[in-house]
Parts: C-alpha cells; structure tokens; sequence
C-alpha cells in the first residue's frame, strides 16, 4: 500500500492543533475560569461540567449519523464539516470564555448555553477530522504515524497554553481580558490550520457504500465487539485523565505551592512529544498496539501514586509524579487512535459496509463521557475539600486536590487496562481482515465486470472470535 506524503501526515496533525485551540484551553482552563472569573461555585461548576459533557457525548452520535450519510464527489465525505464547521466553533470559543455578569441563574445559564453549543460545534468538527484518519490509509504503521502527528499537534497547543497562558492564572491578573484575547487569537490561527488540513489530508480508501443507512450503522455497531472493549476501555481512562488536567493547575499552585513549574512542566511535555512521536510507530511494528496501550497504562499508574502519596512539601516527586503520568497519557493517545481506526475495517469486515462515522462517534461518545464524569469527580472533589478560590487552601482541599490529580487517575487506569487484556483485534488479526476485504472487493469487480468470477482471490481464513460470522463475499448490501 502507498505511503502517505509527509505534508499530509503534517497537515492531518495541523488539524488537531486547530481542535485543541478550542478543546484545550477548556479542558486547562474552564473550571478555573468558572470558579475564578466567572464566580460560579465548584459545585455548580462541576454539574455544568458533567450535564453539558453528557449532551456533547449525545452530539457526537448525532455528528456521526451526518458524516456517514454525506458525501461530496469533491471533498469526500468528511472534509466539508472541517470546512464549515470550523470558523463557528472557533467563535464559540470565545464566546464561551466571556461570561458576563448577569447574576447567579443569568451567569450559569449564559455558561450552560455557551459550553453546549461549543460542544456540538466541537462535535461537528472532530467526528469527521477523527475518521478522516482511517480513510486515509489502512497501513497500522501509517496510521500510526498519523497518530503521533495528531499527538504532536495536540500537545504543541498544550505546550504553549501552559508555558504562556498558565503562569497568567494568579491572584489578581485580569483574567477575563487575558481569555478573551487569546481567543480571539485562536480564531485566525484555528482557521488556517483547518484549511491546511481541508487541503492536504484526503481520502484515499475505497469505500462501496458511499452513503451509509441507519440500519447499517446500527448493524456495524451491533458486532463490532472490539469496538466496544475499546469503548469501555477509553471511558475508563479518559475519566482518570480529565480529572487529572482539570486539576493540574490547582495541584502545581495550591498543594505544591509552585505555580512556576507549569511551564516547565509544558516544555517537558513538548520534549516528551518529539521523543515519542517517531518511536511509537516502531513500538508498534515490535510489540502491537494493544500492548503499547497496557504497558503506557501501568506507567500512568505509577505516576498517579507518587502524585498521591508524595508529601505537598516534596516539589520535585510529586512533580516527577506528572511527569511520568503524562508519559503514559502520551503513549495511549497516540495509539488508542489507531486502534480505533482498525475497529472501522472489523466492521467493515462483519457487514461489508465501511461506517467510519459512526464507529468514531460511538469511541468518542464514551471518550466524551469520560471526559464529562472525570471533569466533575474533579470539580466535585475541589468542593468536598473546601476549596476557596483565592485563599489559602486547608488540608483538607490540599487532599482533595490530590485524590484527583494522583489517585483517581491511577484507580480509573487500573479498571481500563482489565478491560483492555479482553481486546481481540490483534494486529495479525487486523492485517488478515484487510486481505479478506481487498479479496472481497476484488472479486465484485470481477463479478460486475462479467467475468463470472474468474480469478477470484482466495478467501483469507480467519479465528472466530466473537461468533458472529462476517457478510459473505459479493453478499447484497441494503442502500440507505
């Protein structure tokens, strides 16, 4: 199979970087922003949080079923929501970092309605950019190659949020000018990435059902068991992980009392990106993706623990703490991406119908729902300890803080690396699926071409692994 060009790898990782201008900075900075500018309590903010994540995750269903009916003979079928969606999600970022005063309910509503339709934007954009990955290639070491550029372009956004923005969060800054300012920024920098990726990053990947019924994105759904173990797995991780951003600020500034190291704490991920990024495809080829995801799991665990049991007035090993969980974080998003762009062919392979839109939006809707949960065991854990925006936090507070910076992430990651040892879809197993298609595909070319079958390639005999048997070669496939 051919290889990708290096300016698509480059511009499919410029489009994470576009997407992370607006999830980012709410992932760092919306509770914060809630609790310190906008004045909202971390109870309220942390049920803000919870409900409008929930109704995110149900807008990713909703983003998927319109991806998978689309299709443009132009762009293709998920590049035109990158090319009209992204402005207006680029625009709701700022409106969502610019609360107004208008009282207690006017304030929280503003917040609600602002973060949901933030939300849905979000979710309009990132399903067809995520599933625009398995439509670019079928090559596991190409994929993940496209994983470590979506990494890259992900924490270089990150990175520079918490070397600039970060060391801005302090007592008595005028914050509500700084956020809106540096989204406003975002908006012209988010638009030239989006298009850098409209324009270089296409499709490459046959498909023979170009719009997908409803019917056949519940049957793909219905036996894609892998998809599912990852699923779970994801919502799992994804709970630990978002506790763990939400409150990383507050763990650097009021427990180890040095809000300095967030941007030490930036570089070292930035570092940590370009170290990882060309070695992951070569872990890949030697061990597999699934144990890459185990084994950067165990890492996060460790990390958590130390940030847990670490004493507030050891700096250096509670910060070495974070370090070594953003390593494992690291690994896992680079490959989980991967994997689930082979959970598309398994589907494929099951009904003879390629569902990316929905597949990638049934992952991300229980990523999103991680993300919902573990943002509020956060906020929530803040408010069991007594946090108290700009004071001097009790002990109490202090241990909240780190239960959700250390423990929880550790606890959650622990449940999704069980999950994960039940995952079946294998490389090997991945790289015969796509033979069989290629097999399957070869010979309804032959059959529509009248040659009655002649030079069939042979079926590729594969472990059954779930009982369900897949859709037969040259098999009838319902039209939407």
């Amino acid at each position: 199979m051919k290889k990708l060009s290096k300016l698509s790898i480059f511009g499919y990782g410029a489009g994470d970087a576009a997407n992370n201008l607006a999830f980012t900075t709410a992932t760092m900075f919306l509770l914060v922003y809630y609790t310190d500018v906008a004045g909202i309590s971390a109870a309220a903010a942390g049920t803000l949080l919870l409900v409008v994540r929930i109704f995110d995750a149900f807008a990713d269903v909703f983003a998927g079923r319109m991806v998978d009916r689309t299709f443009s003979k132009r762009f293709g079928k998920f590049r035109p929501f990158i090319m009209f969606g992204s402005i207006p999600l680029l625009l709701l970022s700022v409106a969502t970092f610019s609360v107004p005063q208008l009282g207690e309910s006017g304030t929280l509503l503003y917040a609600y309605v602002t973060y949901a339709a933030l939300g849905l934007a979000y979710s309009l954009v990132n399903i067809p950019y995520g599933s625009l990955a398995g439509a670019m290639t079928q090559d596991p070491s190409e994929r993940a190659k496209l994983g470590s550029a979506r990494m890259v372009g992900a924490l270089l956004v990150g990175s520079a949020l918490g070397i600039f923005v970060a060391p801005l969060i302090k007592p008595g800054a005028k914050l509500q000018e700084t956020f809106t300012t540096i989204t406003l920024i975002f908006v012209v920098i988010g638009a030239a990435l989006y298009f850098f990726t409209i324009f270089t990053a296409k499709e490459r990947v046959h498909r023979s059902v170009p719009n997908v019924s409803f019917k056949q994105s519940m049957e793909t759904l219905k036996t894609n068991r892998p998809l599912l173990w990852l699923c779970l797995s994801s919502f799992l991780f994804l709970t630990g992980y978002m506790a763990l951003s939400s409150v990383q600020l507050y763990y650097l500034r009021d427990v180890l009392g040095r809000l300095d190291l967030y941007p030490v704490l930036s570089i070292a991920q930035l570092i940590l990106t370009f170290v990882l990024a060309p070695a992951m495809p070569k872990l890949v080829r030697k061990f597999g993706k699934k144990t890459v995801y185990i084994a950067a799991g165990f890492i996060c665990v460790v990390g958590g623990a130390i940030v847990f049991f670490s004493p507030a007035w050891m700096v250096w090993l509670g910060f070495s703490g974070l370090l070594v969980s953003i390593v494992g974080v690291m690994a896992i998003n680079i490959v989980v991406w991967a994997l689930e762009a082979d959970t598309v062919e398994y589907g494929e392979w099951k009904t003879g119908v390629r569902t990316e839109g929905i597949t990638y939006a049934l992952f991300s809707f229980t990523r999103k729902t991680g993300q919902a949960v573990g943002g509020a065991l956060a906020a929530y854990a803040l408010a069991m300890g007594g946090y108290k925006s700009g004071a001097a936090q009790t002990a109490e507070a202090v241990a909240g803080i780190q239960f959700a910076a250390g423990a929880l992430p550790a606890i959650m990651t622990i449940l999704a690396i069980m999950v994960m040892s039940k995952y079946k879809l294998t490389d090997v197993f991945h790289a015969q699926i796509v033979g069989e298609i290629k097999a399957r595909r070869e010979l309804a070319e032959a059959e529509a071409k009248g040659d009655g079958g002649a030079g069939q390639a042979p079926a590729v005999e594969l472990p059954a692994t779930d009982g369900a048997r897949p859709v037969a070669a040259g098999a009838n496939q319902a039209s939407s």
